[in-house]
């Protein structure tokens, strides 16, 4: 079975959904076999693998509400290797209608044991808060990636996920492990980023990725198109640090392995 990486910042605008995108592409590019759940109601990480939010007629929401198997609703996208289970508009009922579900925390991990196995990396998009949707990610991921802009405020925030790991770990899924924190949004021309680098550096002793994602026009301008940033541009800086990060990724998963 795959790992499942969940990509989690209660802080909005930090690149959660530009990481899942072009970090699942980047990976399917290096012959890993990926699937990306979109588990965020604005589905932009849907619309930013080509599929138009309007035109989905099952999402994550039928699965996970529904009980519809997710071997139906996975999609291709512009790369062989790389999957998706999309998500819609309904998924902002699902926080209201799981409330008296039991074990709801544990709905997503139970749905993907029936298809994680075909996958080589499932890659799990939270919404930018603490809710049923994101805690189900967190109970079902093996480890967590934190995207964290370079900007003044770039703890605030961090410390809530923290606590809340912590509380999934006690409660839920003690074998969950932070995989790294990425900084994105990096501009090394100023002080500013270079400070907030260091500080983070600090503060995640042992856990910062030596990969940074860069404030790149390219890179902001794909979604739009329904493309990962190595299919619309692989020469941009952008797709070079995607790649970057999956080859760090991969490598410290066969260090983990070996």
């Amino acid at each position: 079975m795959g790992k499942t990486i969940a990509i989690a910042n209660q802080k909005g605008g930090v690149g959660k959904t530009t990481t899942a995108i072009n970090l699942g592409a980047a990976l399917a590019a290096a012959d890993m076999k990926v699937l990306v759940v979109d588990m965020d109601a604005q589905a932009n990480c849907t619309s930013g693998l080509g599929t138009s939010k309007d035109c989905v007629q099952k999402s994550i929401y039928h699965s996970l509400v529904l009980d519809e198997p997710l071997k139906g609703i996975i999609l291709d996208t512009d790369l062989e290797n790389l999957k998706l289970i999309p998500a819609d508009k309904n998924l902002t009922g699902a926080v209201v209608e799981l409330i008296e579900v039991p074990e709801r925390e544990f709905i997503l991990k139970r749905l993907l044991c029936h298809v994680a196995g075909q996958f080589d990396f499932v890659i799990v998009d939270t919404p930018p808060s603490l809710n049923v949707l994101t805690l189900n990610a967190l109970v079902a991921a093996d480890s967590v990636l934190i995207p964290i802009q370079c900007e003044y405020f770039a703890l605030e925030g961090v410390t809530d996920l923290l606590e809340t790991l912590n509380r999934v770990r006690s409660n839920y899924n003690p074998d969950l492990s932070i995989l790294g924190v990425v900084l994105t949004m990096f501009d090394e021309r100023t002080n500013l980023a270079n400070q907030v680098r260091a500080d983070l550096k600090n503060f995640f002793s042992g856990k910062m990725l030596n990969t940074v994602i860069p404030r790149n026009v390219r890179l902001a301008e794909a979604p739009s198109f329904g493309k990962p940033i190595i299919i619309y541009d692989i020469r941009s800086k952008g797709a070079e640090s995607y790649v970057n990060l999956a080859r760090e990724i991969l490598n410290h998963e066969k260090e983990s392995v070996g």
